[in-house]
């Protein structure tokens, strides 16, 4: 049964402002938590109710499981609907970011991404189309948001990420900056080599200012219906595919 102070506790991590405190955020569901038990992420505790509990019977011995009825996990979900398991993890230290780091590769950089399920999403795109890291400006919405953690479906565990300012970032490193505009070459004409770093903007207002400079290559999805605009997370996909076809 769980203390009124461990309840606390738990509800508390809702909150960025007592995650970013106690640098622990949660994660919910068997195959979200499964994951981060395969990674390199520290967990601290996993509740799970008594119908989940068989399936993580052989977890560290390091890890405290704790055995909670539905009405305990209804309580400390960040979720409509619980999923029978939640993990208490420890977020990961900040790593310094050397500009030689971006040669021979592609990056996804996020440019004030807001929406908890793109940012989700994006992540979850990168990890499937092997971007093993995504930059965030500081303005992008909190990587351990539980609806971003929720979105990204376990792919968090394996996609680094890193917040920074990217004026100071794409100023020092030297491969092409392919930044998504309205006005660019179609991605389908453009010649992708095997280095580079995708731009990616706001939902609503695009890239910033501070940014567009450092654009080598414009770059856009060809518009062929009447759609206003293109959600960024499915930007991302059909972008990260395009890179892949070309460089592989």
């Amino acid at each position: 049964m769980l203390s009124k102070s461990e309840l606390s506790f738990i509800k508390s991590l809702h909150l960025k402002k007592f995650r970013k405190e106690h640098r622990l955020f949660l994660a919910e569901g068997i195959k979200s938590v499964t994951e981060f038990l395969n990674s390199g992420y520290q967990i601290e505790t996993i509740y799970c109710t008594d119908a989940l509990a068989p399936n993580l019977n052989n977890i560290s011995r390091k890890i405290k499981l704790v055995t909670i009825n539905e009405t305990e996990l209804q309580k400390i979900t960040t979720l409509t609907t619980p999923q029978g398991v939640l993990a208490i993890i420890r977020t990961q230290e900040e790593t310094e970011i050397r500009p030689e780091s971006f040669n021979g590769t592609f990056t996804l950089v996020l440019d004030g991404i807001q929406d908890p399920g793109n940012m989700g999403t994006i992540i979850r795109t990168a990890d499937w189309f092997g971007f093993h890291r995504v930059i965030c400006s500081p303005d992008c919405v909190e990587v351990y948001n539980p609806k971003v953690v929720q979105a990204t479906m376990g792919s968090l565990s394996r996609t680094k990420i890193v917040y920074t300012d990217l004026y100071d970032l794409l100023t020092e490193i030297k491969v092409p900056v392919y930044g998504a505009v309205l006005n660019g070459e179609s991605i389908y004409h453009t010649s992708f080599r095997n280095e580079g770093v995708i731009l990616l903007g706001n939902e609503g207002n695009g890239l910033s200012s501070n940014v567009l400079p450092f654009i080598t290559q414009p770059i856009t999805i060809p518009l062929f219906g009447h759609a206003e605009s293109l959600n960024v997370a499915i930007s991302a996909g059909i972008i990260c595919y395009e890179v892949k076809r070309n460089v592989t």
